[in-house]
């Protein structure tokens, strides 16, 4: 893996694998008794956020302290950012403490990138969220879902419906998969596609009716009324008209196709109660596999090498020696 993960458009089919099948070893291990590793101890992660957070910041700590790492959680609200202090000024105050990973949410789209190289700090760099541009674990957290569920990506066919224009699940989700050899399409009205949605390795289709019958995984996204300033459709009733996902959509899917949501959903609008509650629904799975996600990206920027969590005597020794798991080649 490359030193930072900023973008999905930065990972090599190899790299999402072995991200993949780490996380696949890791959720095993932590299906046992104690659930906490030692690969980590003496690191320090911090949780750098700028932006509201509750399931991300919260998988990111829980991920860190699995794997024995100190978490210092530093939020916007409450710190000398809200006197003014600016990003460079906190990246260097991060670095004299002797952060070795530092995971950023921040609602201006490039800050992560800033952060990663910009020199001022030498640590490890995750986009936790900036702006409208990408979400990478949380794609990453996606396709793992994807994958437990559907067996592999090619040829598999993912419809990802809504506020495309502010998502950035959207835009890591679209990189990543087509990476994977899964064939996209995204579903919404031309009001919430971005410029140039032309250009990504994707479908585009204004009828979700007609891209629901063909669908292995459909995602819906959240109207991000905070980030909008103008009307982007008439009405909350007839957006859900048109690009609801309701239990009469929801008999139309193929007989093992998914319901995703990276969260958080606002019932009754894009998704149902009903469809948000169904067997179909695999949205609280991924919330528990975002923690085995984001801790194999932990250990994997943060460990020096490609071996992942290795056998019970290989744990208790890890942090002198390297064991290669099973599944973590990619």
């Amino acid at each position: 893996m490359k030193r930072h993960l900023l973008s999905t458009a930065d990972l090599s089919r190899d790299d999402a694998v072995l991200i993949l099948d780490t996380a696949e070893e890791i959720a095993r291990l932590a299906a046992r008794p104690i659930k906490k590793l030692p690969t980590l101890r003496g690191r320090t992660v911090v949780n750098l956020f700028f932006e509201d957070s509750t399931r991300t910041r919260t998988s990111f700590e829980v991920a860190a302290k699995r794997l024995s790492a100190d978490v210092i959680n530093f939020s916007a609200k409450g710190s000398s950012v809200s006197k003014g202090e600016s990003l460079k000024d906190t990246a260097l105050t991060l670095e004299a403490m002797g952060a070795d990973a530092v995971v950023v949410r921040h609602s201006a789209s490039g800050a992560a990138y800033r952060l990663a190289t910009a020199g001022w700090s030498s640590s490890h760099v995750v986009n936790a969220g900036d702006g409208t541009h990408e979400h990478p674990t949380q794609a990453l957290l996606d396709a793992f879902t994807m994958r437990r569920h559907l067996g592999g990506f090619e040829e598999r066919r993912v419809t990802v419906v809504g506020d495309v224009l502010h998502s950035r699940v959207a835009r890591s989700n679209v990189h990543l998969l087509a990476t994977l050899g899964a064939r996209v399409t995204l579903a919404a009205p031309p009001t919430l596609l971005p410029v140039g949605v032309e250009s990504w390795p994707c479908d585009v289709s204004y009828d979700l009716d007609a891209a629901i019958p063909g669908s292995d995984a459909i995602m819906m996204l959240r109207v991000q009324r905070e980030r909008m300033n103008g009307g982007f459709f008439p009405t909350q009733r007839e957006y859900s008209r048109r690009y609801g996902l309701d239990a009469q959509r929801m008999a139309k899917l193929p007989d093992k196709a998914i319901v995703m949501h990276p969260g958080p959903m606002v019932r009754g609008m894009e998704i149902s109660a009903a469809v948000a509650d169904s067997d179909r629904s695999v949205i609280v799975e991924q919330v528990a596999n975002g923690v085995s996600v984001r801790m194999a990206v932990l250990y994997l920027l943060l460990s020096g090498s490609e071996s992942a969590i290795g056998s019970d005597e290989g744990q208790a020794q890890n942090q002198h020696q390297n064991t290669e798991p099973k599944g973590a080649a990619a």
